[in-house]
């Protein structure tokens, strides 16, 4: 038995190509739970009442349940209601959402530390409330949350390998098309960990990049 290293070059464009998949539907489910974040922090703290509720129950299912069931509401559930989306898409709604949720928790508490007086100041030389929320209270308390939302992305990434339940070709699924091929699986489930590790210490480094900055340019 052992240890056969020498079959992983044969389908290593397989695993490249799960790579790739894997870094696009992390970086789109990225960015809607960034920006899904700061909408629905927004839509809890100052939305009509008829706007904060459904807000607060889409949060309370995607605190209170597994990502994993809701992936499957997602895909294989809105079929019955005449809603047919691809398994790349519906695997990006589904992380982008989940995580959306996670850094509302955030950006909430972060735009309620913002000194009132920054509002005030800001309605005072003629801004509206959006205006001031825009461009003065939101950019102040998102970057005192970039930390702990880099540390989400970081947990999306990792969490991107069950969309394969869904069959998204992500890392995860290659290895395990190259495993059913090979009948190899420490080797190929070792090389997945490993493209694992990489993309996320690049993800570790982006994060590092922007607290960076932003720590400049205080």
């Amino acid at each position: 038995m052992g240890l056969d290293f020498s079959v992983v070059p044969q389908y290593l464009d397989i695993l490249l190509l799960g790579c790739a998949w894997t870094i696009g539907i992390t970086l789109a489910a990225a960015v809607l739970s960034f920006f899904g974040g700061i909408m629905f922090a927004v839509a809890a703290l100052y939305g009509p009442w008829i706007i904060r509720l459904p807000f607060r129950l889409i949060a309370w299912v995607f605190m209170g349940t597994p990502l994993l069931l809701q992936l499957f509401l997602i895909y294989f559930g809105l079929v019955q209601i005449g809603i047919d989306l691809p398994a790349f898409v519906a695997g990006i709604i589904g992380l982008g959402l989940h995580f959306a949720v996670y850094n509302s928790e955030l950006i909430q508490t972060a735009i309620l530390s913002v000194d009132k007086g920054q509002m005030e100041a800001a309605r005072t030389v003629g801004l509206s409330r959006g205006q001031a929320l825009r461009k003065v209270v939101i950019p102040q308390a998102v970057r005192a949350v970039i930390p702990p939302i880099g540390n989400n992305m970081i947990a999306l990434l990792k969490d991107s390998a069950l969309v394969s339940v869904i069959g998204v070709s992500e890392l995860t699924l290659s290895a395990q098309r190259a495993i059913g091929a090979t009948y190899r699986p420490f080797e190929f489930y070792l090389m997945a960990a490993a493209f694992y590790y990489v993309i996320n210490l690049g993800m570790e480094w982006v994060v590092w990049r922007i607290e960076r900055r932003i720590s400049i340019s205080r």
